[in-house]
């Protein structure tokens, strides 16, 4: 694969609150959701104007139920000139739905989308990265409800999500019923035998900030753009802390304080654009790859 320009990476947010992630389900269910203090407004405004600041332009993968509440919201990230994709509605692990529900709910909330802004949303990433081996019906769907690109796989093993042995770097995917989507995977970086999940989110908090930049910057350096996502609750210090087991509360919580900073850094250090851009500039064979 050939990058022609200055390699540029997709820089992504994906629109949810604190309270709808699976590291905190054993604490809230869906039912508790509109009555949790309600921050994501707040901290993706944070985020809007940091990109402003720096001029940089993201990829914003909004939750339906965020968006029926906060259509306003969707307008601002729209009218900033950022990208707007589908993150689905209910913020379900997709193995965990029957195809019947995802595909309601996968409707439901590119129609939302598509109310508030006046255009096609063809883009889509599942909640917490969920398409895997025994979801891989839900890229039929996708493809059947209009999608032309996710950013869903996760080419590692991880005990929530992950579809290891598929391709590292953005590909023509090819659906089980034949359909074929670009799929841009989250980024991972070679180590030996073994591929470092780099992409952003809780490992961008967890491991030490040079860890990422050298990840990333090979990625790079070998000749290919990366795709790093974020979430708004992600540099909200002052989220209600729920009682959860240790894990998931080191899961979440860690390192909190310290990821506006780093992702002030990361901006420095790299050059960002939207999904649509990058993809625009890569070239992808034309030959699909079955998942």
């Amino acid at each position: 694969m050939e990058y022609t320009e200055v390699i540029r990476n997709a820089l992504t947010i994906d629109v949810e609150d604190y309270f709808q992630v699976a590291a905190l389900s054993e604490a809230v269910s869906p039912e508790d959701w509109p009555s949790m203090e309600y921050r994501v407004e707040a901290n993706t405004d944070r985020l809007l104007q940091l990109f402003s600041d720096k001029d940089v332009k993201a990829t914003f993968f909004t939750l339906g139920w965020v968006a029926e509440r906060s259509p306003n919201l969707v307008r601002r990230i729209m009218n900033a000139g950022h990208e707007i994709a589908s993150h689905g509605y209910s913020h379900q692990l997709v193995y965990n739905q029957s195809p019947e529900v995802f595909r309601e709910e996968t409707r439901k909330s590119k129609g939302i989308l598509e109310d508030i802004t006046g255009e096609a949303i063809t883009g889509y990433r599942a909640a917490s990265y969920s398409i895997t081996a025994q979801s891989r019906w839900a890229l039929d769907i996708l493809c059947e409800e209009g999608f032309t690109w996710d950013s869903s796989i996760f080419p590692v093993h991880h005990d929530r999500y992950g579809m290891p042995g598929t391709p590292h770097e953005p590909y023509r995917l090819r659906a089980p019923n034949g359909g074929t989507l670009i799929e841009f995977p989250l980024s991972t970086c070679p180590l030996g035998n073994y591929r470092l999940p780099i992409a952003g989110g809780g490992y961008f908090r967890l491991f030490p900030y040079w860890l990422s930049r050298w990840g990333l910057g090979r990625i790079n350096r070998s000749g290919q753009p990366f795709i790093f996502y974020l979430h708004p609750w992600e540099i909200d210090t002052d989220q209600p802390r729920l009682k959860v087991k240790a894990f998931s509360r080191f899961r979440h919580y860690n390192n909190l304080d310290v990821c506006f900073g780093r992702l002030e850094n990361l901006l420095r250090d790299f050059r960002f654009g939207t999904v649509e851009e990058v993809l625009a500039g890569v070239g992808i064979d034309s030959e699909a790859v079955a998942v």
